[in-house]
């Protein structure tokens, strides 16, 4: 709709503590319309329905700011949405990750296509979310701690006319506290139905026994059917994000890098298909392959410590040689026969992901979001005592 058409019948509401309704005529009522309920809190436990509307609509914008903004709040509130009276909900994610505020790290100021934080103090979300007869809301606070503040509004457009082509927005979460070598990390888990991939944000935390770069892995996405082999595949995980050679901090429209912290060893980062829409008809899965690489000496060490990692490939120092290693029998990096390179090996991190997509139903049949200690495990400022392997955490 541009600027300058009328609204053909589309009402405008927002809701917030000031209009809980967001019926016309009954905001600011409070203290005699003087700012009379801006703010309220959220125990421990407690959760707060932030809209709850009859009828076709659109969630046009959501606004939050809260105090305190540490780690475990960020983790620990849980964002929940329901559609057309659903009796699960399509998003139940950490309130922090689906902002860009992932693992409880903040991220520099930021404008995206989707997402906002003017000045890293509060979450803004501009993603459309239609519904056809009605939308809920909830907020949960699941840390030990209270939350003092919480702010927000919400902006819809109600009497809103959906044709069939339009989809239920959905999103999830799952985190992966050490993935296992040689098996990648699934961002999205399968969902049936008609819909559309939009992206995700994901957030890593590197093995602290393990060296060199993290980032090699690639991409997959499965659509309609795939199995062994996906349909769509890239070249690398900062390549997956429109970079290269590295990933350092960058926020651009559809893709960038919130955090690349090398002394915490952690990063997070984010993509969205906007302008190259991944469309399905019968399901979808998406995976990120768990694969770092350095040089061939620092890689043999490694082997010889026994650390949890797979050579996969070498890409000799002259680039004249490229080895695949899995296409090959009793490889030994120790062996003077392979030249010195860059070897890329399978490894294991700390990996998590919030997915955003459409589907043409309000429910997604996945998993109920991880419980608190699941979400928040290591994610203060240094992660002490963070586990060695699969073994340690008994995954």
């Amino acid at each position: 709709m541009e600027l300058f058409q009328s609204g053909n019948g589309r009402q405008s509401r927002w809701v917030s503590f000031e209009n809980p309704t967001g019926a016309r005529g009954a905001a600011a009522q409070e203290n005699k319309g003087a700012k009379g309920h801006a703010f309220d809190h959220l125990e421990q436990g407690e959760t707060k329905t932030l809209l709850d509307v009859q009828g076709s609509g659109m969630v046009r914008r959501m606004w939050f700011t809260i105090g305190p903004r540490n780690p475990q709040i960020l983790r620990g509130l849980r964002l929940e949405m329901w559609w057309d009276g659903a009796a699960t909900p399509a998003v139940t994610v950490p309130f922090g990750d689906f902002f860009g505020f992932l693992m409880g790290a903040v991220p520099p100021p930021f404008e995206n296509a989707l997402f906002a934080s003017p000045e890293a103090k509060s979450y803004v979300c501009y993603i459309p979310m239609p519904f056809r007869s009605a939308a809920r809301i909830t907020l949960t606070n699941d840390s030990p701690d209270r939350l003092a503040h919480l702010f927000y509004d919400i902006e819809l457009t109600m009497d809103e006319q959906h044709g069939d082509d339009v989809l239920y927005f959905h999103s999830s979460w799952r985190r992966e506290r050490m993935t296992k070598c040689g098996k990648d990390f699934q961002i999205l888990p399968k969902v049936k139905g008609v819909g559309r991939f939009v992206g995700s944000h994901m957030g890593m935390m590197t093995n602290p026994i393990l060296k060199g770069w993290w980032g090699e892995g690639e991409i997959k996405i499965y659509l309609d059917g795939d199995r062994e082999f996906p349909s769509l595949v890239n070249t690398g995980t900062e390549d997956y994000i429109s970079t290269g050679w590295g990933q350092g901090v960058f926020i651009n429209r559809y893709h960038g890098s919130f955090v690349a912290d090398g002394d915490k060893k952690r990063w997070t980062f984010y993509r969205y298909h906007v302008p190259d829409p991944v469309f399905f008809y019968e399901d979808c899965v998406v995976t990120m392959q768990q694969i770092g690489g350095t040089m061939k000496a620092e890689v043999a060490q490694m082997m010889r410590e026994g650390k949890p990692i797979q050579p996969i490939s070498l890409d000799s120092s002259d680039h004249r040689e490229f080895y695949k290693f899995l296409e090959m029998q009793n490889v030994n990096l120790e062996d003077d026969s392979l030249p010195d390179g860059w070897v890329n090996f399978y490894r294991e991190d700390d990996w998590c992901a919030t997915a955003f997509f459409y589907l043409n139903k309000p429910e997604n049949g996945l998993p109920a979001l991880a419980d608190y200690a699941e979400r928040v495990a290591y994610i203060s400022d240094k992660p002490e005592g963070a586990p060695q392997s699969n073994e340690a955490i008994n995954v």
